[in-house]
């Protein structure tokens, strides 16, 4: 389970994960602070896994982190034990137009920072997000794009994170994560409400959307992943609602529809 919008400590969401049986926890820097180690020590703990971290600061657009501010995101992912650090890349470069001369720049920055992730014993994983957040948030909307620039780079410990929500709709992803074999570094589900009403705050729980997960898991386990299913469900919705109804609810949707 992603994210701490009930508001629960990250205490009480590994021990309501771990009474469930949920194999592993993704966490968000913001829920960490200089807790790093001892959180990912309680996880441990718990019989359960660290399996990544999110998110880097951005990498382009005005709104892009220092080097040093992501290397304090690589070192977090490693004092949490966290294998992989997810990075969401930021906006168009000031001053361009497309986004091409956006995703050199992010290549160019990944060149000199994936090497010290390698070094911190972290994977990096490029999320492509959905277009509609083009601008602002992205300069990568497809898986295909996320492996062109892992191929600028040429590092063997970056990669991609595939997500049902910003990547649902992509006639052309079967063939894309044909060729990221190997390269994806982690699996997020949610689904697409086919009246969604908030871009980034109204994502659907698993099995109420129209994303095809099923066959969705079957591209990308049919593509080597043999990671966790990382539930990631971004909703004023279920953030209000008892967290640990939304936790029964994530393992009943998971069995049924995932």
């Amino acid at each position: 389970m992603k994210g701490c919008g009930a508001g629960w400590s990250p205490e009480q969401v590994i021990d309501a994960c771990a009474a469930r049986g949920f194999g592993g926890v993704v966490f968000w820097r913001r829920e960490i602070g200089g807790r790093a180690q001892q959180i990912g020590d309680r996880v441990r703990a718990s019989d359960m896994q660290v399996v990544g971290l999110c998110r880097t600061p951005y990498l382009t657009g005005r709104d892009a982190g220092s080097d040093d501010e992501v290397k304090a995101s690589i070192d977090m992912a490693a004092a949490l034990g966290a294998p992989v650090l997810t990075i969401v890349t930021g906006g168009t470069e000031p001053g361009t137009t497309g986004v091409l001369e956006s995703q050199k720049r992010l290549a160019e920055r990944l060149s000199i920072l994936a090497p010290y992730a390698g070094q911190r014993g972290v994977k990096l994983a490029l999320e492509p997000l959905n277009p509609m957040f083009g601008g602002n948030r992205t300069c990568i909307f497809t898986v295909a794009d996320a492996l062109a620039v892992c191929d600028m780079v040429g590092l063997d410990h970056l990669g991609v994170a595939v997500d049902v929500y910003h990547v649902w709709w992509d006639r052309l992803l079967s063939e894309s994560l044909r060729r990221a074999e190997g390269r994806i570094l982690g699996f997020h589900l949610c689904d697409w409400l086919e009246d969604t009403t908030d871009m980034l705050l109204d994502r659907g729980m698993m099995g109420h959307g129209v994303a095809d997960l099923k066959t969705l898991r079957g591209l990308v386990e049919g593509a080597g992943y043999e990671g966790f299913c990382e539930v990631e469900i971004f909703s004023e919705k279920w953030w209000s609602t008892e967290p640990e109804e939304v936790l029964d609810l994530i393992v009943e949707r998971f069995r049924k529809v995932c």
